[in-house]
């Protein structure tokens, strides 16, 4: 599934962060944020694992849907994004404020990760799917919630497509 809208606004241009553009890490640093995984998270296998014991199964596509879901649920028409609360800018407006180095960089970064995110969800709803997402932390802190949210729109869309 890939878009074929054209983008409605410009998109935010994040610097490449290198040497070249003023960015300066350590060594540790970077071996730190090598290590920061995008897929298999806590959370995730987590959430994963609470949706398999209470009989849902998903698939995780081989061939990655387009906005990369930690989970799909095809046959329900449901996707479901488990969001960092850095990379994808929980509390914003307030946080963004206590980033001390590379500001411009993070700033811009985490703005576009913002902006994706919308239009990735955007897509999803103009295909009638329905797209979920929930903080790191608020699988991690109230799984039961989550798990219910998630459940909930499966019975939804289970009894929309009875209908039809």
């Amino acid at each position: 599934m890939k878009p074929k809208k054209p983008y409605i606004r410009p998109k935010i241009a994040v610097a490449q962060f290198s040497e070249e553009n003023g960015f300066y890490t350590t060594e540790q640093r970077s071996y730190n944020m090598s290590q920061i995984k995008s897929k298999g998270t806590k959370p995730e296998k987590l959430l994963k694992k609470a949706l398999w014991e209470s009989g849902i199964r998903y698939k995780t596509p081989k061939k990655p849907l387009f906005g990369k879901p930690d989970i799909s649920l095809k046959k329900y028409k449901l996707v479901i994004f488990v969001d960092g609360a850095f990379w994808h800018g929980y509390d914003w407006e307030n946080r963004k404020h206590a980033i001390k180095s590379n500001r411009e960089f993070w700033i811009a970064k985490i703005e576009r990760n913002m902006e994706r995110d919308l239009e990735v969800n955007d897509f999803y709803k103009s295909k009638g799917w329905t797209v979920l997402r929930f903080w790191d932390f608020e699988v991690k802190r109230e799984l039961v919630v989550c798990l219910k949210k998630s459940l909930d729109s499966i019975d939804r869309q289970s009894l929309d497509r009875f209908d039809n």
